[in-house]
């Protein structure tokens, strides 16, 4: 998978359209880069922009943006409710896909090094590109704001990273950094901006009293007052969500505003949210509630509603999550998951090897893992079955989970096995070809050896739930239930042939013959243990389901 990273660049303009368009311009023509969202607030006077792509290309297109932003944004005449330091005011770098946060801090340094040369301006380095601890958070760089400055950047300690010691009006300085995903959340309060900002204080742990912390982890807060929503709104930053959820910040939000007697209406999400932070907010909801959702999109619909994040403007999953752009704009051409069944069929059916068994294997057992959730599915809600509620809504949660994590052996087990094939077409000329030839086709069959395994490993652990439910389903679904186990059956036992066959090609492409005849023996006793477990209690569990007729 190629690498993505994220840029979130904060720009001081959120009241001339022109301007916010001609630095979104900037950033859409950069090759490689997709531009997913324009952010702009009023009262703010404030421009969030986020676009991803490959390392390169962020940063070429934050440097269009930045020129763009040079031209057109004088400083001097800045008024907003957000602090700011600088026309480009913060830069992050973000990891998204396959990329760390060791790519993000030399993409930040590269960055501002470019930057500070190019326009002559002061840039400082803030989070985890930054190596002085007491220059790490952002808001003790910013703190004194644009109009304190020009006495800050003089003073030693707060030098710039880069560019000129020196104050320039027009600009100001740049914060450029690499972080973690951060979600700007907005919670809205009927009250004053003096009482938002109290509870944002209580809640954020900057600007508070060392011996008297706010009460989330990893959030800053502001309070305001939006002209566009016509209420008073606790601003909150969450720089780790995995740490302060967007649901556990809103539900303590609701507590502080309680004690004031004040109304909470809602919330906003400004620019676009990580998929994960949402479904943790909705697993929270489901377990608070008791409730039975299954569904990705009636998860993201309850915590639109429970969060009221359309309370000011329409909160659009497909334009806000920034897993469902990405997929939008990039495509699925190459995932067999994807893929029309009859395109599917075309493939596998082919003078190729690939797609192939594996393949087939694990839509198999994807199938037989759905058609038991089918089967639990239509056995909840029924009055018949209503004593044995509880047992069925675990059940289902159980088998639509393994759906999930079946579904992506489709292309793991494809792409392994594709480069299995690729690594056989190297050259080995030279000695040193050779063995390096030999080592990649090692490594490359046992990942394919692993996937055949754990295609066998989690169909095997699905035979307790697949008994329990044999107990209980709705006896309509009788041969539906007989035809998943089947399914699953033939799954391991394709994914036990499958490790037989290849863990003898590790004989035969390795010098190493004692190691291989051990990787191999290991690999054949447990295609032999999984198999004959399939095989046992499938079948003990077809014959109990045939006798079963009420």
């Amino acid at each position: 998978m190629k690498r993505v990273i994220e840029c979130v660049p904060n720009f001081s303009e959120g009241q001339r359209k022109d301007v916010i368009d001609a630095i979104a311009h900037a950033v859409a023509t950069i090759p490689g880069v997709s531009l997913l969202d324009v952010d702009f607030g009023i009262a703010t006077n404030r421009t969030i922009y986020t676009f991803v792509g490959h390392p390169q290309g962020v940063v070429e297109a934050a440097l269009a943006a930045a020129r763009v932003a040079h031209n057109l944004i004088d400083m001097t005449k800045h008024v907003g409710e957000h602090p700011r330091i600088g026309a480009m005011d913060v830069v992050p770098f973000v990891p998204v896909r396959n990329a760390t946060m060791a790519d993000c801090i030399a993409l930040a340094r590269e960055f501002a090094v470019r930057l500070a040369l190019e326009l002559h301006i002061p840039v400082y380095l803030y989070g985890e590109a930054q190596e002085k601890e007491y220059r790490k958070d952002l808001a003790q760089i910013r703190e004194g704001e644009y109009e304190g400055l020009a006495h800050k950047i003089r003073q030693q300690e707060w030098e710039p990273d880069f560019g000129p010691s020196e104050f320039v009006p027009s600009w100001g300085a740049t914060c450029v950094g690499a972080r973690k995903s951060l979600i700007a959340f907005n919670i809205n309060i009927l009250g004053t901006r003096e009482q938002a900002y109290r509870i944002a204080m209580n809640l954020g742990q900057e600007r508070r009293d060392i011996d008297e912390p706010g009460k989330l982890k990893c959030v800053r807060g502001l309070g305001w007052w939006s002209s566009e929503g016509n209420l008073a709104q606790v601003s909150l930053n969450l720089t780790d969500f995995e740490i302060t959820n967007i649901h556990v910040a809103y539900e303590q939000c609701v507590q502080e505003a309680e004690l004031l007697n004040l109304g909470v209406c809602g919330s906003q999400i400004i620019g676009i949210v990580p998929l994960k932070s949402l479904l943790l907010a909705a697993d929270y909801f489901i377990r608070k509630e008791n409730l039975f959702v299954l569904e990705e999109d009636q998860k993201i619909r309850l915590v639109i509603q429970r969060l009221g994040l359309n309370s000011i403007t329409p909160f659009s999953p497909k334009d806000r999550i920034i897993e469902y752009i990405i997929r939008e704009r990039e495509g699925q051409e190459d995932s067999l998951t994807s893929m029309e069944l009859k395109d599917l069929i075309k493939h596998v059916s082919a003078r190729n090897l690939i797609p192939g068994g594996g393949c087939v294997t694990s839509l198999v057992a994807t199938f037989g893992t759905a058609l038991s959730t089918m089967c639990a599915s239509l056995t909840y809600g029924m009055r018949k079955y209503e004593p044995v509620e509880n047992e069925i809504r675990a059940l289902t949660v159980l088998f639509h989970t393994a759906i999930s994590t079946l579904m992506k052996t489709l292309d793991e087990d494809t792409n392994a096995f594709n480069s299995f094939l690729m690594v056989q077409k190297m050259a080995e000329i030279s000695v040193e070809e050779k063995r390096f030839k030999r080592l990649t086709e090692k490594h490359c069959l046992q990942n394919c050896l692993d996937i055949s395994l754990d295609i066998a490993q989690q169909v095997n652990q699905l035979w307790e739930p697949l008994r329990k439910l044999a107990l209980l389903f709705n006896i309509q679904t009788k041969a539906d239930f007989l035809m998943a186990i089947k399914c699953l059956e033939t799954a391991v036992y394709g994914a036990c042939k499958r490790l037989e066959f290849l863990s003898s090609s590790l004989l035969d492409n390795n010098n190493d013959t004692s190691d291989s005849q051990t990787i191999r023996n290991t690999y054949l006793e447990t295609a032999k243990t999984l198999l004959d477990d399939a095989q046992r209690e499938s079948q003990s569990i077809l014959t109990f389901v045939e006798e079963r007729y009420f």
